[in-house]
């Protein structure tokens, strides 16, 4: 359950990248809508800075035209006066009429006007009012000048547009005309000006005179009043120059205002273009954001999935080794100082781990030891065992795969004549088999001492050695009972391999006969007894399946084809070399290899000489 949820769980990087997304997400947004909100304002003042440009563009067309159009008039009349004998107010007043302008001034090289079309202009001083003053210029190196249109000092109602030039006889003479020829003469230009001039790709220039009527208009209403554009001028509220909205022809329009020379000059721009110029700079702006973004994310995913989460793995890759028990796994994850020190701490804790268990496996090792040397004494250890008598003579070794086994082997004498031997293998291995084992040996040597048939014993041993076995442990046993005076032995076998026979040919050869059930494997079984008839000379070897089961480095059996090898070319030795020779070949054929069960063998001959040591007891 618990590993079903941890695998449920998101990676670190699966988390990061979720996270980062959403932020990356968020930070997209906010720069869109800061764009937005950027942009509008930008379009809006480009729309203004298009308006005023293109005004102050007209405007400045407008005032060379009409500075064009007025210096050429005082041009003519200055070329008229230069070739007059005398400069009279009669001469000018027919000039005047001849130009069609308002009014000309001779004015000497003092600046005292000496002819006028103005009779009470005579003798006035030029240079003593702030607009005539102006024209002072041309007394002093100029050759033109032209003033701008505006009212006239004496009379603010009136307005008027003044051009000087100088004459040869070093004064100048001054030409100025009213709105009318003003108008008369300018209209025509501005018309030609404005008709086609674009505020962008929709926006256009409107032109109204002193009378708010339209001059110039692209939608061709010259003539009528301004307001039929939908355009309402308040000079008081709204000042020249600065933007303000109003619907143009039933369009949303930013529109601007300026007067110049007698003209009122409007620029409009419909609002829908300037939002087209915010949106289009918004859509790729933000298009190439999106590009940077997700360069940014893959950038940085990689470069986290790099420096941490690539390295986060390489350090549960190596805590998965330990904790699988490999503790000479080294973490060295060594790319930044963390990894460094996080790299130190496992490596010390799993050197400190390996202190532990290594204290903890030496003291395992010395009770096992202690262990092993209860078991070991438990089992007969003394050879020969009973120097007085010489009807047999017998020998056993035990060899643990661990410090303590299963196997086990024992041999005593139930009466004055009878010999009980037996070998027997438990299942399992280490401390577990041993209990199991010592629990087995104390039982059927309790019940073979106590003139049970070898049958009873297995049998009575079978149904105790089932109780509470709960492990399922079992084991395999061979008893026999040997009369050493006739060489008659009674055995039963327990689910255990044969063992092998020397009769007087010299040659060994397994015993067959049918063997029972393992001992604790089911209750109720009852055992079979068995008869070998032993004659002087004759051996028998009983051994575990840990001989013919050794097992070398390809995996191969010894067998029970090289043990009957093995026992044959010694057959004619005594219950110890046989032991002794039998372990030599195993362990020559096992080289390398580890020992993985436990090897267990004995061998009794026996010598047939019971009735002689009968006689010399009568």
């Amino acid at each position: 359950m618990s590993n079903t949820k941890q695998n449920k769980k998101r990676r670190i990087s699966q988390s990061f990248q979720r996270w980062l997304l959403i932020l990356v997400v968020i930070a997209l947004m906010a720069t869109t809508a800061f764009l937005w909100i950027f942009q509008t304002r930008l379009a809006e003042q480009n729309a203004i800075n298009l308006l005023r440009l293109n005004i102050s563009d007209v405007r400045e067309d407008i005032i060379d035209a009409s500075d064009e159009n007025l210096l050429r008039l005082t041009r003519q009349i200055a070329s008229e006066l230069n070739t007059a004998d005398v400069i009279t107010s009669e001469l000018l007043h027919a000039l005047a009429k001849v130009y069609d302008v308002t009014e000309v001034n001779y004015i000497d090289a003092q600046g005292i006007i000496k002819a006028s079309t103005y009779d009470d202009f005579l003798e006035y001083d030029m240079a003593s009012g702030a607009q005539s003053g102006e024209f002072m210029v041309l007394l002093s190196g100029e050759t033109e000048y032209v003033q701008s249109y505006q009212p006239v000092s004496y009379d603010a109602s009136i307005s008027r547009k003044y051009g000087g030039v100088v004459l040869n006889n070093g004064g100048f003479v001054q030409v100025g005309y009213g709105s009318e020829r003003f108008q008369r003469d300018i209209d025509e230009f501005v018309v030609g000006v404005t008709r086609n001039r674009h505020v962008g790709e929709g926006g256009s220039i409107i032109i109204a005179d002193e009378d708010w009527n339209i001059v110039s208009d692209r939608q061709g209403n010259e003539g009528k009043n301004l307001d039929i554009t939908g355009i309402w001028i308040d000079s008081a509220s709204t000042p020249a120059n600065e933007s303000f909205v109003q619907d143009v022809y039933g369009r949303p329009c930013y529109c601007m205002y300026q007067v110049t020379e007698g003209y009122t000059i409007v620029a409009v721009m419909p609002k829908s273009e300037a939002a087209l110029s915010r949106n289009v700079a918004v859509g790729v702006t933000t298009a190439m954001q999106i590009v940077v973004f997700a360069a940014l994310f893959i950038m940085i995913f990689f470069l986290v999935s790099r420096l941490v989460v690539k390295n986060i793995y390489k350090i549960n890759s190596s805590l998965s080794s330990i904790t699988e028990g490999n503790l000479d796994t080294v973490v060295d994850v060594r790319s930044h100082a963390e990894f460094d020190a996080l790299s130190d701490d496992i490596n010390s804790t799993v050197d400190t781990l390996k202190r532990y268990i290594s204290d903890a496996a030496a003291r395992i090792d010395a009770e096992l030891a202690f262990v092993k040397a209860i078991q070991h004494s438990a089992l007969p250890s003394v050879f020969p065992p009973y120097p007085n008598r010489k009807e047999f003579e017998i020998q056993a070794a035990m060899y643990t795969a661990k410090e303590v086994g299963g196997d086990f082997y024992d041999f005593y004498f139930v009466d004055e004549d009878t010999l009980a031997f037996l070998v027997a293998d438990v299942s399992g291995k280490g401390i577990p088999a041993a209990m199991f084992m010592m629990t087995s040996k104390t039982l059927l040597k309790s019940y073979a001492e106590s003139g049970m048939s070898v049958e009873e014993v297995f049998t009575v041993a079978n149904e105790k050695l089932c109780e509470g076995n709960e492990a399922g442990m079992f084991v395999t046993a061979w008893m026999g009972l040997l009369n050493v005076k006739t060489g008659k032995i009674t055995f039963a076998n327990a689910g255990h391999n044969p063992p092998l026979v020397k009769h007087a040919d010299g040659s060994y050869t397994y015993l067959k006969s049918r063997p029972g059930l393992v001992l604790a494997g089911m209750e109720g079984i009852r055992y079979r007894k068995n008869e070998l008839q032993l004659e002087p000379g004759d051996v028998i070897y009983l051994y575990t399946d840990g001989v013919t089961e050794a097992t070398d480095s390809q995996s191969g059996l010894y067998g029970e084809e090289r043990l009957l090898d093995t026992l044959n070319r010694h057959s004619d030795t005594d219950p110890k070399s046989i032991c002794d020779s039998v372990k030599a070949a195993v362990d020559a054929f096992v080289g390398e290899a580890p020992q993985f069960d436990d090897i267990t063998m004995l061998a009794l001959t026996y010598k047939g000489d019971g009735k002689e040591q009968a006689e010399d007891t009568k």
